[in-house]
């Protein structure tokens, strides 16, 4: 097969098509049906789970768990890296986490309390993938792309993402609401029926693992090995990417721009992801539903709300860049945020969540994406950029793992309700740090 070239249109799309391949992954399991399937398996609100030799609040054990799950990646993506730039191909680095995070949502079909720890490997193994994946997938993001196609193909990235798991969403959706349309026995009581949407839940788990590793096909194939140091794996290869760290870490200091902005990254990063990872958790547990079907029903409408004004939010947030600045628009976006969380707050009623989440959904693909580009922007002229996206994804899994961990602490011992409000003080600061970043580029003494 030819070597694609960096910028065409067939490199791009590959590119991008990984988004419509893994994003089934956070709607699915990290943002609707696994959060509702996790609640059922608990009788009661008061109800709580006894793992790892502690009795704790089934939202605060997941917590833990994802907040546990970031601190893995934070620690190997650096290593991994390093090994990635040595033999020059960190597509299959790519693979390994994509595949990983399949079989995880492919396992979470026998997602039990009896087996709680096994059920929580499989949970664990699915995020890792999928976070796994992604600090090689946004590095190839300046090899197939030039500064001035960034914004836009990042943003198509997400939008493609959004697009392809909604459709997904549907089909589950379908199979939750309606199983007897796909051959699941309903019975005559509510009970049974509770039961066969409950199965068609898990059967959603493998669905999205299949899909995954399916569409990733045509990414992998197009999509380059990458820049080839020439060297071969040796035992200094572990160390060698948190001395790669350390590198960037020195260049930073030199470029205060970049390191201005990933200041303000880290602290607004660490509370969109939180917010993006209990949302569901939240409106199950804080909002008044009335019936567990409406609360369904309900839950899955709203993660279909945010998806969709999501693909409007990331494109407008890409023009905005493209008008006003990345940085302002980031601070436009990061008020918006700071707003959503008092909101949250007070909020109590199904259609308060709806309107809640539509605003969730403009800014949360904006963000996501044009931070993304925003750092590739910034970055020195390098072909080592696994090294800089590696630094760029480690500073946002320690963010997460800090963010959830906060979060926990204030669930266990107070509310959600509070916990959200607590998250105000991220984007506030973050806001302020985004302000001291210098329009251009300058060095640091």
């Amino acid at each position: 097969m030819t070597k694609p070239i960096k910028g065409s249109k067939k490199l791009l799309n590959a590119w991008a098509f990984y988004d419509w391949a893994n994003s089934v992954y956070t709607l699915t399991i990290a943002s609707s049906i696994f959060p509702i399937f996790y609640s059922a398996l608990f009788s009661t609100d008061d109800e709580l789970v006894n793992a790892f030799g502690f009795e704790m609040k089934p939202t605060v054990l997941i917590e833990i768990v994802t907040a546990f799950t970031f601190l893995v990646v934070a620690v190997s993506s650096p290593i991994l890296s390093g090994i990635a730039d040595f033999v020059g191909n960190k597509k299959s680095f790519m693979k390994f986490f994509c595949y990983l995070g399949s079989i995880g949502c492919i396992g979470l079909y026998w997602f039990s309390l009896d087996q709680i720890h096994t059920s929580l490997l499989f949970y664990f193994m699915g995020l890792l993938g999928y976070w796994g994946s992604l600090v090689f997938y946004n590095s190839y993001l300046p090899d197939i792309a030039f500064e001035d196609q960034q914004d836009r193909i990042s943003a198509k990235g997400f939008s493609m993402g959004y697009f392809g798991s909604v459709l997904l969403l549907l089909l589950n959706l379908a199979m939750v609401m309606m199983p007897e349309w796909f051959g699941f026995d309903i019975g005559t009581t509510e009970k049974e029926r509770n039961l066969a949407s409950f199965e068609a839940m898990k059967i959603s788990f493998i669905t999205v693992g299949i899909w995954w590793a399916l569409f990733a096909q045509y990414t992998f194939w197009i999509l380059p090995k990458g820049v080839s140091m020439g060297h071969k794996v040796n035992k200094q290869v572990v160390f060698n990417g948190f001395n790669e760290l350390q590198g960037v870490w020195h260049q930073l200091k030199e470029n205060l721009r970049l390191k201005r902005y990933l200041q303000a990254f880290f602290v607004f990063s660490m509370a969109v992801q939180t917010i993006m990872l209990v949302a569901v958790y939240f409106g199950e547990k804080e909002i008044a539903w009335g019936t567990n079907d409406e609360k369904t029903t309900g839950l899955i409408i709203s993660i279909l709300v945010i998806q969709l004004v999501a693909i409007i939010g990331a494109v407008l947030t890409s023009r905005a860049s493209d008008k006003f600045g990345n940085v302002k628009t980031l601070i436009v976006v990061n008020a918006i945020w700071m707003c959503l969380c008092v909101y949250a707050f007070f909020m109590e009623s199904p259609m308060q969540f709806y309107i809640g989440a539509g605003f969730v959904g403009l800014v949360m693909g904006g963000v996501q994406a044009l931070a993304r580009s925003t750092y590739s922007k910034f970055l020195p002229e390098t072909e080592d950029t696994t090294s800089f996206f590696s630094f760029y994804d480690v500073a946002e899994k320690i963010g997460i793992v800090i963010g959830m961990l906060i979060f926990a602490l204030v669930d266990h011992f107070s509310t959600m309700r509070n916990a959200i409000l607590f998250l105000v003080v991220f984007f506030f600061v973050g806001i302020l740090l985004l302000m001291r970043v210098p329009k251009e580029e300058k060095a640091s003494f």
